[in-house]
């Protein structure tokens, strides 16, 4: 069972839930506060429980081998701030089958949706998952509708969220993160766009904790299967103690109030 997709995605998602913690910002722009030193924030994020870390293949090879964690997901996207008109477009460095023999147990590829360059990194998506499906590895997209050609019909209170997710579904992905869109509400339109697990992204560093527990409290409440969230944890002074908090509302349905108790 261990070596099947369904093997694969139980130990990343055991119980269908999971706290993953994003590190593949160092390839866009560097230096990025809290991933100089990459074995700190991995060591930090392991003792707190994460189910998963996602990464560049260069550091999926360095730490796989480090350490033999099993929770590793390789990060096949990537373009970096000095690309100009196409820093937006993230394009394919790695195969899923090179992944795999770097140590990841799944993989992971972005599209942005409504950028100039968004029929490609479709396209790459698509090759991700068929490569993904000969090798049993499940695929998460990481889909933002952020991009200026991004058409949003008037009643869609997601901003273009659950169809994010919906494309992530059809795409051949088997979990989708995508932007926390403000409420319950729309949110569980956004779950309710495809049968595969939701994770939320952290967004930028900064701002309280606490609210972050509590969004992510407000997330699971409607069917979220948990977080993808990189700088909110290794940017800050305890990163591991935070992995323990998300992991007290996501896994335990602990209130984020008794949570926040865990942050030191």
């Amino acid at each position: 069972m261990a070596d099947t997709l369904l093997g694969r995605l139980g130990r990343i998602l055991p119980d269908g839930k999971g706290v993953w913690i994003p590190m593949d910002h160092g390839a866009s722009s560097f230096p990025i506060n809290g991933l100089v030193d990459t074995d700190a924030a991995v060591d930090a994020a392991i003792s707190g429980g994460a189910d998963a870390i996602v990464m560049q293949k260069g550091l999926v090879s360095h730490h796989s081998s480090r350490n033999g964690w099993d929770g590793y997901v390789c990060h096949v996207s990537v373009s970096t701030v000095h690309g100009g008109s196409r820093s937006q477009d993230k394009v394919s460095v790695a195969s899923a089958e090179e992944c795999q023999s770097r140590g990841a147990v799944a993989v992971s590829a972005q599209v942005n949706m409504g950028g100039d360059s968004e029929s490609d990194m479709i396209e790459r998506m698509g090759q991700l998952t068929s490569q993904a499906l000969d090798a049993e590895m499940p695929v998460l997209g990481m889909i933002y509708p952020r991009g200026p050609n991004l058409v949003v019909d008037e009643d869609d209170t997601t901003g273009g969220v659950a169809h994010a997710v919906r494309l992530a579904w059809e795409l051949g992905c088997h979990v989708a993160k995508v932007p926390w869109t403000g409420s319950a509400d729309s949110f569980s339109r956004v779950v309710e766009a495809a049968p595969i697990p939701v994770l939320i992204a952290g967004g930028p560093m900064g701002g309280d904790f606490e609210g972050i527990l509590s969004t992510v409290e407000e997330a699971m409440s409607v069917g979220c299967a948990g977080v993808c969230m990189g700088r909110q944890v290794f940017g800050s002074e305890d990163p591991e103690s935070r992995v323990k908090a998300l992991r007290a509302v996501v896994h335990e349905g602990i209130p984020a109030s008794e949570a926040s108790l865990l942050l030191r």
